[in-house]
């Protein structure tokens, strides 16, 4: 017959394990988004609503691109608040960044900038197809930077 303290303590170990397997998950490194085998790993934050802004995060996107050839760098360029207006259907870069996404950069657009947005003005900002959707623009950066990205904001 099993005792009661018995029972706890099986069950308590049982806890600790299953305690010690979650922590162990969370602790694995994220796995990189992709390029696995790049040598280089960029973010680029924009987060103003500034041309010349829009236009220097792009000619820095391109440059590494053609300085290090589009397998061996990872760029992803991460728009949130006044800097989504760069992936905006009607924004005066839309083919330069057309270009980038075609080479293989990212670029990341924040859902809770666009949810704003449509809140206050009863419009979702029409945002071209090649944007990728996250849901926090700064935790995604951090994401990012937690595995191996370095954070550079022109």
């Amino acid at each position: 017959m099993m005792t009661r303290r018995y029972v706890v303590g099986v069950l308590g170990a049982m806890v600790a394990v299953a305690t010690l397997h979650v922590a162990a998950a969370m602790a694995e490194p994220k796995p990189l988004p992709d390029k696995p085998f790049a040598e280089h790993r960029i973010v680029l934050q924009l987060s103003d609503s500034d041309a010349k802004k829009e236009s220097l995060v792009i000619s820095v996107a391109n440059n590494l691109i053609k300085a290090y050839g589009p397998d061996a760098i990872a760029v992803e360029v991460v728009a949130f608040g006044p800097g989504i207006d760069v992936l905006r259907t009607g924004n005066a870069n839309r083919t330069r960044v057309e270009s980038l996404i075609a080479q293989g950069v990212k670029f990341d657009v924040c859902v809770n900038t666009l949810d704003t947005i449509e809140r206050e003005t009863g419009k979702r900002p029409d945002i071209i197809p090649g944007a990728i959707p996250v849901q926090v623009g700064v935790g995604q950066i951090l994401s990012l930077t937690e595995n191996g990205y370095t954070l550079v904001r022109p």
